[in-house]
């Protein structure tokens, strides 16, 4: 008896192709995933095709040129991201040993976070200036260009069975209270508290086409470089060293670095393992 196997779909993206496809979309929508890099917007890509059942990149584009609902949801799962409070504990430590104090000496903190995803890096940020006394004198931006996840973000709601890792990260970043006492139970769900929500603002920001829009003390934009070019790299970190005050400070994630950017000598290490900078010129 024969066997019939099913194989996934494969999709193969010229390079032409998926130019022409990029520039279509920022054409129509401004969004420009143009400066993404290749390897990476292509797998994305792909996985959106398979998904949804498109046989080509013609197919899906004439799909989201005439369905502006069909590219808010491929926007939402092309530009998603993975993100969970206190993630790489160390890097919030190394903050709260070699950032906080100096941030003490500013009357108003201001802090970006750069692709804040559904926002556990925003709560866990608020939770770290709450701890240190600062929270009350500070305002957190937290931007990302996923308007859906912006949408959980401001709902402040997470699924309890993430608060056992959560509650881990938060020991191993140098918490200093019962993680319990920032959120509610609710069934199976958490809400954070109100006195971290009403020191954060979420908004759409596009790191690759929109402008600084303040000056802050400390930037923080994690795991999001990873994505880009190194041209788009490098037009990112000139946008921070310009967002920044003098000595302001700027943490990225642990696979990113200044190394190739034209600003490289205008940030001295403060964390060199966790890639925090401050910039001095």
């Amino acid at each position: 008896m024969a066997v019939q196997i099913n194989r996934a779909l494969e999709i193969e993206i010229r390079d032409k192709e998926l130019s022409d496809f990029l520039e279509s979309v920022h054409a129509r929508y401004g969004y420009d995933f143009t400066e993404y890099a290749t390897a990476s917007v292509k797998r994305r890509i792909t996985h959106f095709m398979s998904g949804n059942k498109f046989r080509s990149l013609k197919d899906l584009q004439e799909h989201l040129l005439e369905s502006e609902f069909g590219f808010e949801q491929f926007v939402r799962e092309v530009s998603v991201t993975v993100t969970e409070m206190f993630r790489d504990p160390t890097y919030y430590k190394s903050l709260r040993e070699n950032v906080m104090k100096r941030l003490a000496t500013y009357p108003v903190i201001k802090v970006w976070i750069a692709g804040c995803a559904t926002g556990e890096e925003a709560y866990s940020m608020a939770i770290l200036l709450k701890e240190e006394n600062l929270l009350q004198r500070s305002i957190i931006y937290a931007t990302d260009i996923n308007q859906r996840s912006l949408g959980i973000a401001k709902h402040a709601t997470y699924p309890m069975e993430y608060m056992q890792l959560y509650t881990s990260n938060y020991i191993r970043a140098g918490g200093t209270q019962p993680f319990s006492e920032y959120y509610t139970a609710k069934y199976d769900s958490v809400l954070f508290d109100q006195s971290l929500q009403k020191h954060i603002v979420f908004a759409p920001h596009n790191l690759v086409t929109d402008q600084q829009f303040n000056e802050f003390q400390l930037i923080t934009c994690r795991n999001v470089l990873i994505y880009f070019n190194q041209a788009l790299q490098n037009k990112v970190i000139n946008l921070f060293y310009e967002s920044l005050c003098p000595f302001g400070f700027m943490g990225l994630g642990n696979r990113e670095s200044l190394l190739f950017t034209d600003k490289k000598e205008y940030f001295e290490d403060i964390d060199k393992a966790e890639r925090i900078f401050m910039k001095y010129k």
